[in-house]
């Protein structure tokens, strides 16, 4: 979110909120792509750890671009933080596919955590943004002032997260447990975990405990998951098409001023978070798969919501639809996620979870892609 917002002002003319997202996902989707595929002889642990490396020196790439360039825009500059983005994209990759498979094996309220963490740090990045556009707001250069604290704080937690996982995560007794049960059902991925854990790979087992050790081809677990597959699709294309573009340039002129679209993207994130919680409370979740489905489909519904409320309604129908959005968004996402593992092997289910991250980055690539519709008659 602060990227383009950072990026947006100094590169309006070349509609950073859009082309930065646009320029991300095909590295992301990519990447995973061929991860997934060779998801059951990958090591998860080196591929986290680079994942988490490669975001850490991204972070760190923007400030010393910026450093570099004594904050100026241009093309040159525009280029590079392209590049920048693209090599997000292949981290969140390595990450958000390696570690919702990770987690996919253990209970189902870890993949919960975890994708409310997501939603979180979203929750952290708009609060920073709004306290540092309110500290420099009115001083000069305070929009390149407060980036530049964004980015150093960004910075310190990715470090902070290559620590983590690498000396703290494995040794968890939980963690440690899942793995195990995890390598006795199979695995081939989480040696390297168990040795960081302090435990020894499993011995070769006998032709009988070889069958019993047998899993389902990608293929097999994708047909038997299809639904929840496209939902994620479904889910993420909605909401990409209108989130973060639509909101950041095509909602008029309202009475917050340069407020608004920071207010907006705000709301987004502080009710998907609240969206990822609502399934912990077990009256509350959804899981059959029929009205999953149905609920997902129906979302689309909020497309023509926000055209006619940026034309004709006020900027408190906006924050309400905003809201709407992210709720249903979150709440849709831990659903999903949390459901389809259920009843498979640990390999099983690490496959399937890397399996439904690729179908929901192929959704914010197809979102983003379908982002753009909003500018037809708009000049560009």
């Amino acid at each position: 979110m602060v990227l383009p917002d950072e990026a947006s002002k100094r590169l309006e003319n070349y509609h950073p909120s859009r082309v930065l997202t646009l320029v991300y996902q095909p590295f992301a989707l990519g990447t995973l792509a061929i991860l997934a595929y060779h998801e059951a002889k990958i090591n998860t642990r080196r591929r986290n750890l680079f994942g988490y490396t490669l975001f850490f020196l991204s972070s760190l790439a923007i400030l010393v671009m910026d450093l570099a360039t004594s904050g100026k825009g241009g093309l040159g500059t525009f280029v590079g933080i392209c590049i920048i983005s693209g090599v997000f994209g292949v981290a969140d990759a390595n990450v958000q596919g390696g570690m919702v498979g990770d987690l996919s094996y253990m209970r189902p309220e870890f993949i919960q955590s975890y994708v409310a963490g997501l939603a979180a740090s979203g929750v952290i990045t708009s609060a920073l943004r709004l306290i540092t556009k309110a500290a420099f707001e009115n001083s000069q250069g305070g929009l390149r002032k407060g980036a530049i604290l964004f980015f150093a704080i960004s910075s310190f937690f990715e470090f902070l997260c290559v620590l983590l996982y690498a000396y703290v995560f494995p040794k968890l007794p939980v963690v440690k447990y899942y793995r195990s049960k995890a390598a006795s059902e199979g695995s081939k991925t989480v040696a390297s975990d168990l040795a960081a854990g302090g435990i020894q790979a499993l011995p070769e087992t006998d032709d009988v405990e070889s069958k019993n050790q047998e899993r389902l081809s990608n293929k097999e677990l994708l047909l038997q998951n299809i639904d929840y597959a496209i939902d994620m699709f479904l889910i993420y294309a909605l909401t990409l098409s209108i989130f973060p573009g639509f909101l950041s340039e095509d909602t008029g002129k309202h009475s917050l001023g340069s407020w608004y679209a920071l207010v907006l993207i705000s709301m987004y994130n502080v009710w998907d978070l609240i969206g990822r919680y609502i399934p912990l409370i077990k009256p509350l979740k959804l899981e059959s798969r029929k009205a999953l489905t149905t609920v997902i489909i129906s979302r689309v519904l909020l497309v023509p919501a926000f055209y006619f409320t940026s034309k004709y309604g006020d900027q408190g129908w906006m924050i309400m639809l905003t809201s709407i959005l992210g709720l249903s968004n979150g709440y849709l996402t831990v659903c999903v996620l949390t459901s389809a593992p259920k009843g498979y092997k640990g390999p099983e289910q690490n496959a399937l979870g890397n399996l439904l991250v690729l179908f929901l980055l192929g959704g914010i690539f197809a979102g983003v892609t379908l982002d753009w519709l909003w500018l037809i008659g708009k000049g560009w």
